[in-house]
């Protein structure tokens, strides 16, 4: 494995973590900048709503610009974007102020979401093994840091900007400077990036292969139903707790950290049991071991017992979302070419911010209506929907028939610098 590919993938590994950190510090300190704003609980939900929306539209957005300029540009000047829009968040006085800056991480979320997948996944086609878990694990240990951090500046009473100010100070610089490591498909570094404004590489076979992109249908609903398990955790977990199994305030707080935690492990370890065990295997002992998760909070007898099941969650849920980003790519790339696979990840992407907005208010809505214990049922009866579409996981080329990913020595290091 050459030196670029070892530093394209620690470089984007730290874009991940960044990434974690910025999102965690804006919606661990919402009541604050409610607060701040003095925006009503009527007003909150439509902002909330706005940023995954908006998400969506940078995501489509950024199907459209990769085939002009590569991956690495777009994620290159999008984390900026959204450090300084976290900033503006912070920084603002007026609600006027306040949906520019949220429109403005929304819409540079989308791109950066979209973008570090794509990287990933032609990293790990690069690498020929899977590495994409670790990523995502990045992603985690970065929400644990944000989310530090804002407790942080919650308990010292600090402004909002003053919390902020420093980890852009630190975060922006670093970023952009990891940034000139990154490496775009087949082993190119952003120094070998296609001039702004020809078409990159299989941009063509991305187009051709746009129209046949059905198969992605079930990583889809997959994707949408990860994240309806993880918005039902990180919006209802606390309240859960708290009002149905009877905690104090303060133990209400932990399921969202131990949820993080276990995600992070559970990524950590991940592509370690992909290699050994296939897609296939991991992606359904994930969603046998989230749908226990779901039924043990529901049946819970008390606060303890029901942090086991947010345990199980996070061991469960965490491999979903990567592998279902790694097998889009790769089914992709092996049918249309690499064009098509940033196609696939950009369209898939969408699908994390509709699974966000539909998982919050469904538990919510369940909730009022009939009683937040079998809400909680509805997020496991959907989970198991992934044990059908597990197949969907393995690969298309060498498959065995037990789901394990065999590389293909003709695509590892291929590029343009023979790498």
């Amino acid at each position: 494995m050459t030196d670029v590919l070892r530093r394209g993938r620690v470089s984007l590994a730290f874009g991940f973590l960044v990434q974690g950190v910025a999102f965690a510090l804006l919606v661990t300190r919402i009541p604050a900048i409610q607060d701040r704003y003095g925006v009503s609980d009527a007003l909150l939900p439509v902002f909330l709503a706005a940023v995954p929306i908006l998400a969506g539209v940078g995501s489509v957005t950024t199907e459209r610009l990769v085939k002009r300029v590569p991956p690495s540009r777009v994620l290159r000047w999008s984390q900026p974007v959204v450090l300084l829009a976290l900033l503006g968040v912070g920084a603002g006085e007026h609600l006027a102020g306040l949906g520019v800056a949220l429109a403005a991480f929304g819409l540079a979320v989308g791109a950066l979401d979209a973008s570090m997948n794509m990287l990933g996944v032609s990293l790990q086609r690069a690498y020929g093994r899977s590495i994409m878990l670790g990523f995502h694990a990045a992603y985690s240990l970065g929400g644990i840091v944000g989310a530090s951090l804002a407790w942080v500046g919650a308990h010292g009473e600090l402004a909002l900007w003053v919390s902020y100010l420093p980890v852009v100070l630190v975060l922006l610089p670093a970023a952009l400077a990891g940034s000139r490591w990154y490496v775009d498909g087949g082993g190119r570094p952003v120094a070998g990036d296609e001039p702004e404004g020809e078409p990159s590489a299989g941009s063509a076979a991305g187009e051709n292969g746009a129209a046949g992109l059905r198969w992605l249908v079930p990583l889809c609903l997959v994707m949408t139903v990860a994240y309806i398990g993880d918005s039902t955790v990180s919006n209802w977990g606390a309240k859960y707790l708290q009002d149905v199994l009877g905690s104090s305030e303060q133990l209400a707080t932990v399921p969202y950290n131990v949820y993080m935690v276990t995600t992070l492990l559970g990524r950590t370890v991940g592509d370690a049991g992909v290699r050994r065990f296939g897609a296939v295997a991991v992606v359904r002992a994930g969603a046998l071991v989230a749908a226990v998760g779901f039924a043990v909070v529901a049946g819970a007898p008390g606060a303890w017992v029901g942090m086991l099941g947010f345990t199980l969650l996070g061991l469960g849920l965490c491999v979903l979302v990567p592998q279902t980003f790694a097998a889009a790519g790769r089914h992709a790339f092996e049918r249309h070419g690499p064009g098509a696979s940033d196609t696939a990840v950009a369209r898939l992407n969408v699908f994390n911010y509709v699974g966000f907005l539909i998982g919050s208010p469904l538990v919510g809505a369940l909730g009022d209506a009939w009683s937040y214990r079998g809400a909680m049922l509805v997020p496991m009866v959907l989970v198991l929907v992934t044990l059908v579409y597990a197949r969907s996981f393995a690969p298309q080329q060498d498959r065995y028939g037990d789901g394990h990913e065999r590389p293909r020595t003709a695509d590892v290091g291929r590029g343009s610098n023979g790498l």
